[in-house]
């Protein structure tokens, strides 16, 4: 598909909200933050992604011609609000959380600092890409951990929500620990493995299963794992492929990289019954993929049935997100800039607690153990506010104020987690490989306790408030 200019890629209240600023003269600079409120699944954390796309996209902002034709045909915006359209670029700064962190609920993924106009135009858009990307790598970050070491293939294409869900949906499962892709175009683009072996149709296509067997394994003797299930795995699948795998080898080919993959059935009875069957065979070097519906549930019972499966094929469930299909990011006002340059922090209120926001500008500090290097609790503190890790730390919940605990000079370290991607409308940020935000995505994951990956209860991570921004917080509410 062509190259597409995802400019008008927004809610149209973002436009007619433009027009009203415009019409005001109102454009004074904002503060905007993305960021979400529950863990996908229930879970102790999430993994950020889709920076980069979020960078192409602001990068690109540009109403065409077609654009504005379009938008004047709707009837609702105003020949000069137009022709500000066709200048329009953005001009703002944007602060980000790296593709592959760690991430948890209520602080900012994304801060955006910019005229009203830009930071509003923005919003649809970053929500879309960041959302998306965050909770299919959420989702398989899930299933890694489920499956305790084995190799984990995204195999989701054809079952996503059309093609950039595929597309972007396969770059975020690699993010987040996959081996490897089905998905051809997401190899090309992002530079990533692509796995892949032989459908049901191709043993159907031949006049019985041993002759699929062994074209297929004559055309990829390096690559030769067959699919087993097409008429009756343990009486036909596994005796053709031992018997393919034994003239393979008598012929001298080097059995490097082969197996059975098993698509249907009870996968714990009968990856055991053809790893015995492998085995006697003297194929104690064969692997054994498994697919078929899988999800991190699955992969926990048929690990505590210890099935004897090496890697994992996950299509439907790891691509949609099937048990939690939105990220539920918002996108929400924190400040308003003064003529003087000070930003007046502004707060949303509501009945429910969960939906009252932090005001002001802000940043997030990461506060690990310095002992073990793990992640001991999230701080959101104004930007300018400072730290030193010689002196003792003080952390209350923002609720239940009562629960405190001091840490003591010496026994932490800190860092921030918010870096500058845009200032000034210039990118100043270089996006890593996706390979690279892997790499990434697994150091930042082994900060994390055991009890915050457990995919049941998991332990849930504090992110407090500096005892300034509590203080400003409590004040905007008691005065409202």
């Amino acid at each position: 598909m062509e190259k597409r200019n995802l400019t008008l890629l927004t809610d149209l209240y973002e436009l007619t909200m433009m027009q009203g600023y415009f019409e005001k003269g109102q454009n004074e600079t904002v503060i905007f933050d993305m960021f979400y409120r529950n863990n996908p699944s229930n879970g102790g954390y999430a993994i950020c992604a889709g920076l980069d796309q979020v960078i192409d996209y602001i990068k690109n902002l540009n109403f065409t011609y077609e654009d504005i034709e379009y938008l004047r045909e709707l009837g609702l915006f105003k020949e000069d609000f137009l022709t500000y359209l066709g200048g329009f670029h953005f001009t703002g700064d944007v602060y980000a959380i790296p593709e592959g962190s760690i991430i948890f609920p209520k602080e900012p993924l994304i801060k955006v600092i910019a005229p009203i106009m830009e930071a509003q135009l923005v919003e649809t858009a970053i929500l879309n890409i960041i959302n998306h990307q965050s909770l299919i790598a959420t989702k398989t970050s899930r299933i890694v951990f489920a499956a305790e070491g084995d190799g984990i293939m995204e195999f989701g294409l054809r079952r996503a929500q059309g093609p950039d869900a595929g597309l972007y949906g396969a770059r975020a499962a690699m993010i987040a620990g996959c081996v490897g892709t089905s998905n051809v175009l997401a190899g090309q683009l992002f530079d990533v493995p692509v796995l892949g072996t032989h459908a049901h149709s191709w043993i159907m296509s031949f006049q019985d299963e041993y002759t699929a067997f062994k074209y297929y394994a004559d055309i990829y003797p390096d690559n030769c794992t067959l699919l087993v299930d097409t008429y009756d795995t343990l009486k036909s699948g596994v005796p053709n492929a031992i018997r393919v795998f034994k003239e393979m080898k008598e012929a001298g080919v080097s059995l490097n990289r082969y197996g059975i993959r098993l698509d249907s059935g009870d996968l714990a009875y009968l990856s055991k019954e053809a790893r015995k069957m492998l085995d006697e065979a003297g194929f104690t070097d064969a692997k054994i993929t498994a697919s078929n519906d899988l999800d991190e549930y699955l992969l926990h019972d048929l690990k505590m049935q210890q099935a004897k499966i090496d890697s994992w094929g996950i299509g439907t469930h790891l691509i949609t997100s099937n048990d939690w299909p939105s990220f539920g990011g918002v996108y929400k006002l924190a400040a308003i800039k003064e003529e003087d340059g000070t930003f007046i922090p502004k707060i949303k209120i509501s009945e429910n607690r969960d939906k009252i926001t932090n005001p002001g500008n802000k940043t997030i500090h990461r506060i690990y153990e310095k002992e073990t290097g793990k992640v001991k609790a999230d701080l959101i503190s104004f930007e300018d506010e400072v730290f030193n890790e010689d002196e003792d730390l003080l952390l209350f919940d923002p609720i239940d104020t009562w629960k405190k605990t001091v840490l003591k000079a010496g026994t932490y370290t800190m860092r921030e987690m918010l870096v500058p991607v845009f200032i000034n409308g210039s990118c100043v940020y270089q996006s890593p490989s996706v390979r690279e935000i892997a790499a990434y995505c697994t150091k930042e994951k082994e900060t994390l306790w055991d009890e915050t990956k457990r995919l049941f209860y998991p332990h849930r991570v504090y992110v407090d408030l500096s005892k300034n921004l509590y203080n400003v917080k409590q004040k905007l509410l008691n005065t409202l």
